[in-house]
């Protein structure tokens, strides 16, 4: 496969690589950009990429939250400008109400009523309306004794770029004090998981193969080798310890007191966290890029 310059730039700009690392990583994979990340962290040129830091999209998250029982939708924009909107903003906060009382997918919520017509209706009269293409892409829904709410960079009340839903068991005071300091740490720190019961068995496996080789070729490299039994039964086992510390919410030293775990604080406010739901505007879109010239050029072409 030919390598590009714009895929060189692609996994330089994910990992931070150097060019030519970034282009030997491509052409030992064969242009495989997920292979070439893993290569480069093997090799230790490259962190770990999470694919939101590789993608970016425009619009909103709306989050509304009724006693035990919260949502957080997603409803996309072309611009950032249109994001900022009043007339957008509206629809996402009555799209937002109508999810946490009737919806439990997108589907069933563009169907329901909003003023007299469905929200699907809605959001294509505005689409009209406003001159650009809006989708209500996803969203999610999080039941508990409490749920609380918290959103990261708040265009206005109950929306932003991030989203954050937490579910807690235990006392309704001491669940809404810390539950909104929980949501905060998860927009900053986004866990992949709340434990790591939960964590998907494919990220375990893929992060096992590439400590597991990185570990291998650095004793090979090293003045004095280690006897692989160290390697495999403690500097592995350790570095996938620290990995699910890092990546597990319950496992993450909480931000407000790096002391403690967040699972060690829940159990000292005496409240129990059974869920979490972390949303940011454009997780898993690829939003094609072009140089400004070529912009220019293609709309004076017509």
């Amino acid at each position: 496969m030919a390598i590009t310059a714009a895929m060189v730039k692609e996994l330089r700009d994910t990992t931070g690589a150097g060019m030519m690392d970034a282009k030997k990583a491509l052409t030992e994979t064969d242009g495989d950009m997920e292979a070439a990340i893993d290569w480069l962290r093997t090799k230790g040129l490259a962190k770990a990429a999470k694919k939101a830091d590789r993608v970016a999209a425009e619009g909103l998250i709306g989050v509304a939250v009724d006693g035990g029982r919260g949502v957080a939708i997603e409803i996309n924009s072309e611009t950032d400008f249109v994001a900022k909107n009043e007339d957008f903003q509206g629809i996402v906060r009555e799209v937002a109400k109508i999810a946490l009382q009737t919806g439990d997918s997108v589907e069933v919520v563009k169907a329901a009523d909003l003023n007299g017509e469905t929200v699907e209706n809605v959001l294509n009269n505005a689409i009209a309306r406003i001159g650009e293409n809006m989708t209500f892409r996803r969203m999610h829904v999080l039941e508990g004794d409490t749920v609380v709410s918290y959103v990261h960079n708040a265009a206005t009340e109950g929306m932003g770029k991030i989203g954050v839903l937490v579910a807690l068991n235990g006392p309704k005071d001491k669940a809404l004090e810390i539950g909104k300091q929980f949501a905060m740490h998860i927009a900053a720190t986004s866990p992949m998981s709340l434990s790591e019961a939960t964590m998907d068995p494919e990220v375990v496996e893929r992060e096992l193969a590439v400590q597991t080789a990185k570990a291998l070729e650095e004793n090979a490299a090293a003045a004095k080798p280690k006897p692989e039994q160290v390697i495999h039964n403690n500097i592995i086992p350790g570095r996938m310890k620290k990995f699910l510390a890092e990546n597990t919410l319950l496992g993450q030293a909480f931000v407000v007191n790096p002391d403690v775990t967040v699972e060690q604080a829940a159990k000292e406010a005496g409240v129990e966290i059974t869920g979490f739901a972390r949303v940011a505007v454009g997780e898993g879109i690829e939003k094609k890029a072009e140089d400004f010239a070529a912009e220019v050029a293609k709309t004076l072409a017509g």
